[in-house]
């Protein structure tokens, strides 16, 4: 009597709250792995979900209760398989017990290829609707460092795959796949091929999916339950939420971070690494990668910098230094230790600045040789990069505008003028190698070089409407016309201009996206107002400015657009089978709510700011000021990770507020860290908003103009 009063009672309550007696029912999930196994800490959090922990599988099985759910988790993955006991999946079976296995020796009655698999360019790929809809099949997923043991069975839930696309397969699945997650055929159990508990160590992306597919797979394991939402504090996080507080001094503190990212990530070249550096370059990659290592000496400056952090994520969530050294990345590494230091009172970044210069433009290789030959027409030019011929021959006009736009700005702060004279030359070369309308091309290498004359290229008759090729350099002969009163860099730069902006933007070419032309463009106009401020000249840049902020999301994101099709260098993937092999958008398709801070957001950001100060338009300043906001939330957290700590990854969808998006991109993926083109000018963009200046200003005294009349003479005798 007293036992049916009590149901009677619970019955009650459950109909007063409004829930099923199922949700007072706990699951008692019996599982193997290490305590530390990332997922085994998750389950352990959650509320409503007891764990039975063990340390052997053979006491698993000998100890389980008939019908409760069972975990077996690969704690050496992926160096080694779990070994499971003879009788596991019999015992499993005649006990009925529910059990998910990943990353097992062997399965019964199935053929296991001996050695893992560990793909290059595969993803994982949602199969099935056994998700639902969160992950809705055709989903793609990051599993980082993915290893999986092949096997043949059909309707796999989740499969490996090489697919194009940023959240789905968007030209669906190719025929070679390799399953990653499946139901063991007659037993009532899970099957991964691969170590998907290793989700928070691993960096699994994006979080939402993973969420999904792991509450998804622990309701399999106990249907009658209701359990929580799986969570985890990810090891990388963005500074701010979307919607948090944001303290007083937010924008001050970010500079710090992003300042001393440059040495926790060991971006500046220690001594003795020439041979280091020289072992681990590919030449059938034309790069190279260092691990990263808290081992590795924080250099000076004096041997210059690496590029970057590169997008490639192993399964312990690390990724590795790319060890390119190159000469915008150099200028702008440079440039954002002077800023960092002025504004936060650091003048001992001063010297590390002046230390970047002068190995770039001085002691390194990229100004000598046929760069330092005043009878080649490369003369007072700088390779791209050092590292190796294939690219110290090449020469971007964009990447050479960098490098001294890096110069002059930490010249104006340092005060150090020992590059002058090599950036006027620098600037001559790049006009008398610019064609008669303007346009440079997006590059020239030294066999061309060596077999024309310098009036060779300045009598070219072509047009290129490439504002990411093109842009920076006319700012650069803007800002040469405002330091010599010389109308040969004002000339030809205002006619290509003008041109460009009559095919705005239907008739440009565009790189991996269309924002980053609207983008870049956004710098050459400011200063042509600053030189000009006439009605056309206005029209042009609110033009521009009003292009760009169509872009502009409440966050403060500017979403990443493509632009006319068949007007692109490096589209998204077109192909399954393409994917990894070019460079590429971080987008498949217009609406996608993702920001690129390599080649767009970082870009828009030195233009809004130059153009606030050439014009003190409000709406302008809130535009920079909602996007200043933005980039100082999504910088990279991380207390595992001080590689990454402090940084702006490439890649931010601003929807999930998360970093993810395409990693088709074979040099510069989306998780990569450029230390030049993003952290270099977020950071000093940073600062000179917190120095109350611009680029303009801040280098209105520079003395370059005085090497000019000589210079001329040398180099465009007769002009």
């Amino acid at each position: 009597m007293k036992l049916y009063l009590k149901l009677v009672l619970i019955l009650i309550g459950c109909s007063f709250l409004g829930t099923s007696c199922q949700d007072f029912r706990t699951p008692k999930i019996h599982i193997y792995c290490s305590e530390t196994n990332d997922l085994y800490g998750i389950i352990r959090s959650m509320k409503n979900v007891k764990t039975v922990h063990y340390s052997s599988i053979k006491e698993l099985t000998s100890k389980v209760k008939e019908g409760d759910p069972v975990m077996i988790l690969a704690d050496d993955y992926p160096a080694n398989q779990v070994k499971l006991p003879e009788n596991f999946f019999k015992v499993m079976k005649q006990k009925g017990n529910r059990f998910y296995v990943e990353y097992p020796e062997w399965l019964p009655n199935m053929d296991m290829k001996p050695e893992a698999a560990k793909p290059k360019y595969e993803r994982a790929v949602v199969n099935s609707s056994f998700f639902g809809n969160t992950p809705d099949s055709l989903a793609i997923l990051a599993i980082n460092g993915l290893t999986y043991i092949p096997v043949e069975t059909p309707n796999a839930h989740i499969v490996s795959a090489r697919v194009a696309g940023l959240d789905h397969a968007v030209y669906g699945l190719p025929e070679d796949t390799s399953p990653l997650l499946f139901e063991l055929p007659e037993y009532s159990g899970l099957i991964a091929t691969t170590g998907l508990s290793n989700l928070v160590k691993g960096r699994y992306a994006p979080k939402r999916e993973w969420q999904g597919i792991w509450s998804t797979i622990l309701d399999y394991l106990a249907p009658d339950s209701n359990m929580e939402t799986p969570d985890w504090t990810p090891v990388i996080e963005t500074a701010f939420t979307k919607h948090e507080q944001l303290p007083q001094n937010y924008q001050k503190k970010s500079i710090e971070k992003g300042i001393n990212w440059f040495r926790n990530a060991r971006m500046l070249v220690p001594d003795g690494y020439e041979d280091i550096i020289k072992n681990a370059y590919d030449e059938k990659i034309y790069t190279g990668f260092l691990p990263w290592s808290e081992n590795i000496p924080i250099g000076d400056g004096s041997n210059g910098t690496f590029e970057c952090i590169y997008s490639r994520i192993d399964e312990n969530g690390n990724q590795p230094i790319g060890i390119v050294q190159r000469g915008d990345c150099t200028g702008e590494t440079a440039m954002a230790f002077a800023a960092a230091g002025k504004a936060l009172g650091l003048k001992g970044n001063y010297k590390i600045a002046d230390n970047l210069v002068d190995f770039y433009l001085n002691k390194s290789v990229a100004t000598k040789n046929e760069y330092g030959d005043p009878d080649n027409a490369a003369y007072g030019l700088a390779g791209w990069g050092i590292i190796s011929y294939a690219w110290l021959q090449a020469n971007y006009g964009d990447d050479n505008a960098r490098l001294m736009l890096g110069a002059v700005v930490t010249t104006a702060i340092t005060g150090n003028r020992d590059w002058d004279y090599k950036i006027m030359r620098m600037l001559l070369a790049q006009l008398r190698t610019t064609g008669k309308k303007g346009f440079r091309s997006d590059r020239i290498d030294l066999p061309q070089f060596n077999a024309h004359d310098w009036k060779y290229f300045y009598d070219r008759d072509f047009v290129s409407f490439s504002p990411h090729m093109e842009a920076y350099l006319w700012a650069c002969m803007l800002w040469a016309y405002d330091k010599t009163g010389d109308p040969i860099f004002l000339e030809r730069t205002e006619n290509a201009i003008r041109a460009t902006m009559n095919e705005y933007t239907d008739g440009w070419r565009w790189m991996n996206g269309l924002a980053q032309e609207k983008a870049r463009i956004l710098l050459p106009l400011a200063w042509l107002v600053r030189i000009n401020d006439t009605k056309e000249n206005r029209d042009m840049l609110y033009k521009a400015i009003d292009g760009l902020l169509e872009l502009q999301d409440a966050s403060g994101a500017i979403q990443e657009e493509l632009g006319m099709p068949g007007k692109g260098m490096f589209p998204p993937t077109q192909r399954n089978e393409d994917y990894g092999t070019a460079e590429a958008s971080l987008i498949a398709k217009n609406g996608d709510k993702v920001s690129d801070l390599l080649y767009t957001t970082n870009f828009a950001f030195l233009g809004l700011h130059e153009a606030y100060y050439a014009t003190k338009d409000e709406r302008i300043k809130k535009a920079a000021d909602k996007l200043a906001e933005f980039l100082c939330r999504i910088q990279v957290k991380s207390e595992s990770h001080p590689e990454l700590h402090g940084g702006w990854m490439r890649a931010f969808d601003y929807d999930r507020f998360e970093h993810w998006g395409s990693n088709s991109d074979h040099g510069w993926g989306a998780w990569a860290i450029e230390g030049g083109w993003t952290q270099g000018w977020i950071t000093t963009v940073l600062a000179l908003r917190e120095l109350d200046t611009s680029v303009w200003d801040l280098t209105k005294d520079s003395k370059v103009g005085d090497h000019h009349e000589s210079l001329k003479k040398e180099m465009l005798p007769g002009l």
